[in-house]
C-alpha cells in the first residue's frame, strides 16, 4: 500500500545495485534494474533561475495535465526540476477500444494490455496536445525555454538485453533480434533496421561480383596490349596546365592506366547491368522480408492517419480533425523556392570548379617546390576538402529551408509533414552530393577545348582537363574520397560525440546512485503501485537519462538519410567505382552496431512510432533505381573508353573487316586516341611558352599530342569522333531499353509478400468477420 514501509529485502537490494555478501558486508554494485513506473519525464529550470512569466506558463501547463487526471510528481536537484508523468489507466483502455473498432488495425491486435511503448506513445501525442491559455503547446513551451528537455525513461532490464544480444561490437556478425527492438523501440525503429540489415545482407551478391570484376583487371595488367602500349610509349603529351605545367611523356601515366584498366575493362558494362537489375530484386526482396514481420506483428492495416484520429479522441473527446487543404499559391511557392535551391546548390558545384583552377594556379606560382610541381594533384585534394565543406554547411542548411518549406505548405498532420520533408531534404542532399560527381562524369574535359583554343574563366584561368589516364579515373578518385572518407569521418564523429559526452557526465550519476542505495538501508523508500523507489533512485534515474544526448522526431530520419545516400552512391555511379558495393557491406556492418550502441546507450529513448512500412523512403529508393539505369548507361557509353575501344576493335584497328592477323587487335590504339599539336601553328605558340615545350631531359620539342579526334592541321572534329559519339548514343538507349526489361521481369517474378502472408492475412480477416457476425447475432 502506499506509504507503507519495511526494511528492503536482499533481492530488492540486488536489483538497485546493492548486495550482502557471507552476511556482513555491504557492498556496492552497477545497478542491474531501476523499477519504472513513470511514462514520461519533463525538466524545468527552478524558479530562482528563471522569469516569474515562464514559471507561471510551466505551473499552468502542469495544472492542464492534472485536469486530465495525469498524475505528476515533482522532483528537484540543484537547478533543475523533474516532473515525472505517469497517465490514468482509462486513458489507454479508451485508446485499445478505440483500436479494436478501428479500420486500421486487425482485430487480435492489444486485446490483453496495453503495452509500454503504446503508453509512451500515447503519453507523448497527449503533451504536444495539451495547450495553455495563449494556445501554446509543449513544442512552443519548449522553443521558449519553459521547460528544459522532454523524454521517455529508458527500462534498465530491456536495456541490458539489448546491449547484450544487439548493442555490442562484438555481434556484429550476429543476426538482429528485430522482434525485442520492435517492442523496445517500436516498429518504426525495427523497420528501419530489418531495412539496413536486409540491405546489408544482399549486398554480399554485388560486393563479390566487384570484386570478382577487380581481380578481372588485375589479372589483365601485364597482358593488356593498352597498357603496354602505354608503359612502353615516347609520345610526349601537350602540358596540362599553365605556368608551371610542362609536356610530358605519356609513359609517365603506366601506373594510373593500370588502375583504370581495374575498373574500365569490358566486365563494366555486365556489372552496371547486373547492379541495376539487382536493385531491382532487393527492393522487390524487402517487400517480401516486410510483409512477413509486418503480418507477425498485426499491423498489416494500419493507417497512420486513422491512429492519428483515435489519440485526438483520446486526448480530447470534443476535438475537431484537422481539414485537408490545398492552395495552389502555397504549392507554386515551394516549387520555386525548391527550384531556386537547386540552382544555388549547383553553382556551388561551378565555384568549386573555379576553386580548383585558381587553386592549381596559386600552388603553381607558389614558394614551395613540392606544391608547385604537384599544383594538379594538390588542387584536386584541396578541392575534396572544400566539397566536404560545403556537405557539411549545406546540410544544416538544407535542413532549415526544407522546414521552412514544410511551414509554407502547411500540411495537415504529423505524417504528412515528414513526408514533405523527406522528400525535400533528399532532393537537396542529392544535388549537394551528387553535382560535383555529375560534372566529373559528364563535363569535366569535354568543355575545356583544345590547343590554341583553350576554355577560360574570365579569359585568365584555363579550365581544368580530366586525369592523364582518362576521365574515369576522375569519377574514381572522388567516388573513393566521399565513400572512404567521408563516411569514415561521419562515423567517427557520431559515435565518439555521445560517448564522450556521457563519459564527462558519468560522476554525477555515480553520486546519484550511491544516495539511492543508502536511502534504501536508511528506511526512506516508498511502496508506490508495486514498485519500490525514493526520490533519490527516481532522480538517479531520471538525470541519467537527461544527461544522454537529446533525440527527436526526425533523429532516425538522420539515419534513414545516410543509409539512402549510400544506396545512391553504390548504385548510380557503380561502373566507376565497383568496389563500391565492397565498402558499403563493410561499412553497413559496422553502422548496424554503431546504431545501435547509440540509439540504446548514449541517447535518450525514441518515442516508440508505429507503422508497416518505411514510408515515402521506398519511392525514394525506387526513383534511385531507375536514376541508377540511366546514369550508369550514361557513364559506360559517355565517361568510359568502352565505345571508343569497341569502334576501333571493329572499324579502324588491324581486325577491323574481319582480317585476321597475328597482331593483338586493340594494338595501335592509344596512338589513334592521340591527335598531334605543332608548335609552329601562331595559335599554339600563343598559348604554350618555350618552357613549357621543354621535356624534363631539357630537350625542345616541336609538337605535342592530346587526347581528342581532331585533324593536326585545323583542329577540326575527325569522321571517327562523329562515328563514336553516333555509337556512344546508340548504346545508351539500347543499354536503358535492355536494362529496363530486365527489371520489370524482375519486378514481376517476385512477388511483393510471401504467400503465407497472404493466406495468414485472408485467414485472420475471415476470423475477425465470423467474430463480429457471432456478437451481431447474440
Amino acid at each position: 500500500m502506499y506509504g507503507h514501509r519495511r526494511q528492503p529485502s536482499i533481492e530488492l537490494l540486488e536489483f538497485i545495485g546493492v548486495v550482502k555478501e557471507n552476511g556482513n558486508d555491504q557492498t556496492l554494485l552497477p545497478p542491474v534494474h531501476t523499477p519504472l513506473s513513470y511514462d514520461y519525464v519533463l525538466v524545468a529550470k527552478t524558479s530562482e533561475n528563471q522569469e516569474r512569466e515562464i514559471v507561471k506558463k510551466q505551473n499552468e501547463y502542469i495544472e492542464e495535465l492534472k485536469k486530465k487526471n495525469i498524475r505528476v510528481t515533482k522532483i528537484i536537484d540543484d537547478e533543475l526540476i523533474f516532473y515525472g508523468i505517469q497517465a490514468p489507466k482509462e486513458i489507454f483502455e479508451k485508446y485499445r477500444y478505440l483500436l479494436k473498432v478501428s479500420d486500421a488495425c486487425n482485430w487480435s491486435a492489444d486485446q490483453n494490455a496495453v503495452p509500454l511503448s503504446t503508453r509512451i506513445r500515447i503519453v507523448h501525442f497527449i503533451l504536444n496536445n495539451t495547450p495553455i491559455r495563449s494556445g501554446e503547446g509543449l513544442r512552443d513551451l519548449m522553443k521558449a525555454k519553459v521547460f528544459e528537455a522532454k523524454f521517455c525513461l529508458h527500462e534498465k532490464k530491456k536495456q541490458r538485453e539489448l546491449k547484450e544480444c544487439w548493442a555490442r561490437w562484438t555481434a556484429c556478425l550476429q543476426g538482429q533480434p528485430i522482434n525485442a527492438v520492435r517492442n523496445y523501440f517500436g516498429e518504426k525503429v525495427a523497420l528501419y533496421y530489418l531495412w539496413l540489415g536486409c540491405y546489408t545482407f544482399l549486398l554480399i551478391p554485388p560486393a563479390l561480383v566487384g570484386m570478382i570484376l577487380f581481380l578481372y583487371g588485375l589479372a589483365f595488367f601485364n597482358s593488356s596490349p593498352l597498357i603496354k602500349e602505354v608503359c612502353e610509349a615516347d609520345t610526349v603529351m601537350c602540358p596540362l596546365c599553365d605556368i608551371k605545367c610542362k609536356v610530358w611523356k605519356l609513359s609517365d601515366t603506366c601506373t594510373y592506366a593500370k588502375v583504370n584498366l581495374l575498373f574500365d575493362n569490358d566486365g563494366t558494362v555486365f556489372f552496371a547491368m547486373f547492379m541495376a537489375v539487382w536493385a531491382t530484386l532487393f527492393l522487390e526482396f524487402w517487400k517480401r522480408h516486410r510483409a512477413s514481420y509486418v503480418c507477425e506483428w498485426k499491423v498489416s492495416d494500419w493507417c497512420e492517419e486513422e491512429e492519428e484520429l483515435i489519440l485526438q479522441i483520446v486526448n480530447n473527446t470534443n476535438c475537431e480533425p484537422k481539414k485537408y487543404k490545398h492552395s495552389y499559391l502555397r504549392s507554386t511557392v515551394v516549387l520555386i523556392c525548391v527550384i531556386v535551391m537547386i540552382l544555388v546548390i549547383i553553382g556551388l558545384t561551378h565555384a568549386l570548379v573555379v576553386f580548383r583552377v585558381i587553386a592549381a594556379v596559386l600552388l603553381a606560382e607558389g614558394k614551395w617546390e613540392f606544391l608547385s610541381n604537384n599544383n594538379l594533384m594538390g588542387a584536386m585534394m584541396l578541392g575534396a576538402v572544400f566539397h566536404y565543406l560545403i556537405i557539411t554547411v549545406m546540410t544544416r542548411i538544407n535542413r532549415t529551408v526544407a522546414m521552412k518549406l514544410c511551414e509554407i505548405e502547411e500540411t495537415r498532420s504529423f505524417a504528412a509533414t515528414e513526408k514533405s520533408f523527406t522528400v525535400k531534404m533528399f532532393t537537396f542532399q542529392f544535388f549537394t552530393y551528387f553535382s560535383s560527381l555529375f560534372y566529373v562524369a559528364f563535363f569535366l574535359g569535354r568543355i575545356n577545348g583544345h590547343p590554341g583554343g583553350y576554355v577560360r574563366i574570365a579569359g585568365k584561368w584555363r579550365l581544368e582537363e580530366c586525369h592523364p589516364s582518362g576521365c574515369l579515373t576522375d569519377l574514381f578518385i572522388q567516388m573513393a574520397i566521399i565513400m572512404v572518407l567521408k563516411q569514415t569521418i561521419n562515423n567517427v564523429f557520431e559515435f565518439t560525440g555521445p560517448w564522450l559526452s556521457r563519459w564527462l557526465k558519468r560522476r554525477r550519476t555515480q553520486r546519484l546512485q550511491r544516495k539511492c542505495a543508502h536511502c534504501y538501508l536508511k528506511d526512506d523508500f516508498e511502496v508506490k503501485d508495486g514498485a519500490e523507489m525514493c526520490d533519490n533512485c527516481k532522480l538517479r534515474d531520471w538525470l541519467s537519462n537527461y544527461r544522454l544526448n537529446d533525440v527527436d522526431s526526425f533523429s532516425l530520419f538522420k539515419e534513414f538519410l545516410e543509409m539512402v545516400i549510400q544506396f545512391s552512391f553504390t548504385t548510380i555511379f557503380v561502373a566507376a567505382f565497383p568496389l563500391a558495393p565492397l565498402l558499403a557491406l563493410i561499412n553497413n556492418v559496422i553502422e548496424i552496431r554503431l546504431d545501435a550502441i547509440k540509439m540504446v546507450t548514449l541517447e535518450r529513448r525514441l518515442v516508440p512510432k508505429k507503422t508497416n512500412d518505411i514510408g515515402v523512403w521506398i519511392d525514394v529508393l525506387e526513383a534511385i533505381g531507375v536514376l541508377a539505369v540511366i546514369a550508369n548507361g550514361l557513364v559506360i557509353g559517355v565517361s568510359s573508353d568502352f565505345i571508343p575501344r569497341l569502334v576501333y576493335r571493329y572499324h579502324y584497328g588491324p581486325c577491323a573487316n574481319g582480317t585476321v592477323t597475328d597482331i593483338d587487335c586493340m594494338a595501335g590504339y592509344i596512338n589513334n586516341t592521340l591527335s598531334i599539336a605543332r608548335i609552329d601553328d601562331q595559335n599554339l605558340h600563343n598559348e604554350f611558352t618555350a618552357n613549357q615545350m621543354k621535356t624534363p631531359g631539357g630537350l625542345n620539342v616541336s609538337y605535342c599530342s592530346y587526347k581528342d579526334y581532331r585533324s593536326n592541321e585545323d583542329y577540326s572534329l575527325t569522321p571517327q569522333f562523329w562515328l563514336i559519339l553516333a555509337v556512344r548514343f546508340a548504346f545508351v538507349i539500347l543499354f536503358e531499353h535492355v536494362v529496363v526489361v530486365f527489371k520489370f521481369i524482375a519486378a514481376w517474378f517476385v512477388p511483393s509478400a510471401p504467400m503465407h502472408v497472404k493466406n495468414d492475412r485472408l485467414f485472420d480477416k475471415l476470423a475477425r468477420l465470423k467474430e463480429e457476425l457471432r456478437l451481431f447475432e447474440a
